[in-house]
């Protein structure tokens, strides 16, 4: 109570770290006028925004809580800076920890399994929706900001505004996180030598028809042989036509889940995930919320024709067109390693890694011109063979905010609020400019963002088009994230080390698979723990039953039919 009283004043004086510091307006105005610009509000739209801020946190005042994310230039300038001046402005001070995303995976893990609250908030990957809205240990935002949150909920928040809301609705309509920050695996490749005349003639007297973004796995291939095999060298430099990633790790794994298969064209139809059968080849009915196989034997797609037709060409392509040493590389050491500027394409590059692929040359950023201008530019993901017209084409991360029932209410108010204030309209222009990571529709129309546009490769024309709905995170089919995902790495890496064939490692998986959805379901049988919705596997049968009956693809004749490129002026006067 005491608390409370001292926390109503607006001039009050709160413990921040080993001195004492004014919390309130005084704070939020400099913050505003120094950090918070630009902004699609106005500076007394800011003030009143930052006015609720420091109302609705007066009893939180004095607080300590402690947050995790993954390291994304986004969440260290949340980290280093938003923290400071949330602390400034309310009186609550956030340890906002940064850790790898298969740590923060873990802890999220750890979390819901024991009930011991680690950590006040989790920035969490959208990815887990299903094991979400499943498990019922993650808060019901929805129910909560309209309840027992109410009162620490802006009304200026906007949910609208989030272009990633239905990323992280659960199958009843129920928002379980909101997005802190988003990022597409996109094309990526040099258009200042695609641009090239004497390359474009060699290229269409080799092929037939003319170098440019690749509209289908065909042309990738045919663009990475060329560079790789034919080109080789560009101003003396070896050069290569394709980058990835092979490590045996946790990465690995999620190169797979985060839609590469259907990116080859393996699930059904259907946004922002195939129906019945999603990008992991998991089948789920339309109107059900219970998996019934991953398995071609029981309806599934894991290990039909077009998933081991798409590990085969991540294979084939890593080995015979990638530089050498990118088969041991990671996630987070063969995205930058394109910097370096020997690499004319890559087919699976997150446009996380923008802010630091526009980074000036003299800090070692040899993909931009002494202007600061790109030497590259970003482009819609190439369609695999078994593509249709309908589905998703890509993989969108929407790490976002996740807070558990096993923490305290007092902690989770608290921690609520930084997810807004971090989200908040009056400072997310600005954060925006710095990770390049969109969450608000308004953020990326933004005139600051027209402006830059020029310097960011396409990215703001493609966060302005329609077509960004094509690209989406893991969905509901995927009961528990945690269980399903870690068992996808050590199948991929077997394929790359040479002990299995991608169909032999595929069929393991999705063995593997329905093995652990066979668990859940006997534990949701007997204790109701998925609430219903955990699997119910189907029988299994004959694969002829299913194969392009209803279930996993038939193989195709020719799963390399004719390249097909497009200008890339033409893709973004249709992003336009």
């Amino acid at each position: 109570m005491k608390l409370r009283l001292l926390a109503s004043t607006a001039a009050l004086a709160v413990l921040l770290g080993t001195g004492m510091a004014l919390a309130g307006p005084e704070e939020a105005a400099r913050w505003i006028a120094d950090e918070f610009q630009p902004s699609t509000l106005s500076v007394d739209e800011q003030m009143a925004e930052m006015q609720w801020f420091i109302d609705a946190a007066a009893p939180f005042a004095g607080m300590e809580i402690n947050v995790l994310s993954e390291g994304i230039p986004t969440h260290s300038y949340e980290s280093e800076v938003l923290t400071k001046a949330f602390e400034e402005i309310t009186g609550i001070k956030v340890n906002h920890q940064i850790l790898g995303e298969g740590e923060v995976v873990q802890a999220v893990q750890t979390q819901m399994q024991t009930g011991r609250n680690l950590y006040d908030g989790y920035v969490n990957d959208s990815d887990l929706i299903g094991t979400h809205s499943r498990l019922q240990l993650a808060v019901n935002l929805t129910d909560f900001m309209a309840g027992e949150g109410a009162d620490v909920t802006n009304p200026g928040l906007d949910l609208d505004d989030f272009i990633g809301l239905p990323f992280t609705t659960g199958p009843d309509g129920k928002v379980y996180q909101l997005p802190d920050q988003q990022f597409a695996n996109l094309y990526w490749f040099r258009k200042d030598w695609f641009d090239d005349p004497d390359l474009q003639a060699q290229f269409k007297d080799l092929y037939g028809y003319d170098l440019g973004v690749p509209v289908n796995w065909s042309a990738y291939e045919d663009i990475a042989q060329f560079f790789t095999v034919t080109v080789q060298e560009i101003n003396g430099e070896r050069i290569y036509g394709h980058m990835d990633y092979g490590k045996r790790a946790p990465d690995l794994g999620w190169r797979m889940t985060d839609a590469w298969l259907s990116m080859a064209g393996a699930g059904s139809v259907g946004l922002p995930n195939g129906r019945p059968i999603d990008e992991w080849g998991i089948r789920m009915e339309e109107g059900s919320c219970n998996p019934v196989g991953a398995s071609v034997t029981r309806g599934g797609g894991t290990n039909g024709p077009a998933a081991v037709y798409a590990i085969r060409k991540w294979d084939e392509w890593l080995r015979a067109y990638a530089p050498p040493s990118a088969a041991s590389y990671d996630f987070y050491q063969s995205l930058p390693a394109l910097s370096q500027g020997n690499v004319a394409q890559q087919i699976f590059w997150y446009t996380a890694f923008t802010a630091d692929m526009v980074k000036p040359r003299s800090e070692g950023n040899n993909t931009v011109d002494e202007n600061g201008f790109p030497l590259w530019r970003m482009a819609p993901s190439p369609k695999g063979p078994y593509w249709e017209e309908g589905q998703k084409l890509g993989y969108q991360d929407a790490g976002s905010w996740t807070f558990f029932k096993s923490t305290p209410v007092d902690r989770m108010k608290a921690a609520w609020l930084y997810a807004q204030f971090v989200t908040s309209k009056t400072v997310d222009v600005r954060k925006s400019h710095v990770g390049l990571t969109f969450i608000r529709d308004s953020t990326v129309r933004h005139e600051s963002f027209t402006e830059r546009a020029p310097k960011l490769g396409g990215l703001v024309e493609f966060y302005r088009s329609p077509d960004r709905v094509l690209w989406t995170p893991t969905g509901v089919n995927v009961p528990d994230y945690p269980k399903l995902a870690q068992i996808w790495w050590q199948q991929i890496g077997d394929v790359n080390s040479g002990a299995f064939t991608p169909q032999q490692a595929m069929d393991r998986l999705a063995a593997e698979m329905d093995l652990t959805m066979s668990r859940m379901q006997a534990a949701d049988e007997a204790a109701n723990v998925y609430g219903g919705c955990g699997p119910r596997l189907n029988p299994e049968v004959d694969a002829s039953e299913w194969i392009g009956k209803g279930g996993a693809k038939a193989m195709l004749d020719n799963e390399k039919p004719q390249g097909v490129t497009i200008a890339y002026e033409d893709i973004i006067q249709r992003w336009q």
